[in-house]
């Protein structure tokens, strides 16, 4: 039986798998595997008798803790993959067979992940990465947030923000995480610049889990994105973030993430949008930390985390003064 990474994925067998198939979709599957890369549902991939290739993925048991945004999170994937072919059809995601509050099953894109890439083709595809970003940041919503009962949300992006980050930091006091910086000087770094967060109108969808590993590629090509479920509706600007970790793209601007998303010549960020994304990168930062413990993450694994993200977390907390 393979074991769990984290407290939040479910030790199953491939018996197990089968028959959540089978009871809660009707569906029959003749030969079942575990994947890896992610730590928080479990993850399989199974062959139905059609011989149709699909990906299943489980919640959390039912009694386990989880931080306060990932309340939902199983059925908010279901509804990323619908909202994406449903508006942005040319941006390939997996189609959603099944899901419910604590299943999903969607249809295996081709490709790998684009972390598995050694050839020289990865900027391509970053390119590429960067034309579907565009496409995807035109699918707006009517509030800013996450999505879903009980999920931090409202309809000014400067106080869904406050909100998002003033959840990380009280999972942070639960979990019992010693941040590099106190609660009042990282709320108070988003209070004074609001005015920056004030200029985001429009909620457009943002995946924010684009790290490398969530890019498909095959053979070159851009294939698909896949683990939407940490979707919300906010700044298109904070899809820079995963897509360049421990980068600063505004430094960056001959970034193919860029290139993909502006063209050729893409324009240098404005001020506010500099200040923008450092907050972005801040709140991500803190992520990082505070889920250590839920994914049970210590010893030496803790203190590599930390030692590399702590720096780049109060570089951007002093330049935002």
């Amino acid at each position: 039986m393979p074991a769990a990474i984290s407290p939040t994925q479910r030790r199953l067998t491939a018996g197990d798998v089968t028959a959540l198939l089978r009871d809660r979709s009707g569906r029959s599957a003749v030969h079942c595997g575990p994947l890896s890369g992610g730590t928080f549902a479990a993850v399989w991939r199974a062959t139905l008798e059609d011989g149709t290739d699909v990906v299943v993925k489980i919640g959390p048991p039912a009694d386990c803790p989880l931080l306060r945004y990932e309340q939902g999170m199983i059925p908010a994937e279901a509804r990323y993959y619908r909202l994406v072919a449903a508006h942005a059809p040319e941006v390939p995601v997996p189609p959603v067979l099944y899901a419910d509050d604590d299943l999903v099953v969607v249809g295996l894109l081709p490709g790998r992940p684009l972390a598995e890439q050694a050839d020289g083709t990865a900027d391509g595809v970053r390119e590429q990465l960067g034309r579907a970003l565009r496409t995807l940041h035109t699918v707006t919503g009517t509030r800013f947030g996450y999505d879903g009962p009980g999920r931090t949300g409202a309809d000014g992006w400067r106080e869904a923000f406050t909100g998002m980050t003033a959840d990380l930091l009280a999972d942070a006091r639960d979990w019992g995480v010693t941040l590099p910086a106190g609660d009042a000087e990282l709320l108070g770094a988003i209070d004074r610049h609001g005015d920056a967060l004030d200029e985001v109108r429009t909620p457009s969808l943002i995946h924010f889990d684009l790290w490398d590993g969530n890019v498909l590629c095959r053979d070159g090509a851009f294939t698909g994105l896949v683990d939407g479920e940490r979707y919300f509706w906010g700044d298109p600007l904070y899809d820079f973030v995963c897509t360049a970790i421990g980068q600063r793209m505004e430094e960056t601007p001959g970034h193919p993430v860029l290139r993909g998303y502006y063209g050729a010549n893409p324009p240098a960020f404005t001020g506010a949008q500099q200040r923008r994304l450092m907050l972005y990168r801040i709140q991500f930062y803190l992520l990082l930390l505070a889920e250590m413990p839920s994914r049970a993450m210590t010893g030496e694994v803790e203190r590599e985390r930390r030692e590399w993200v702590t720096p780049l977390l109060l570089a951007d907390l002093r330049e935002l003064g």
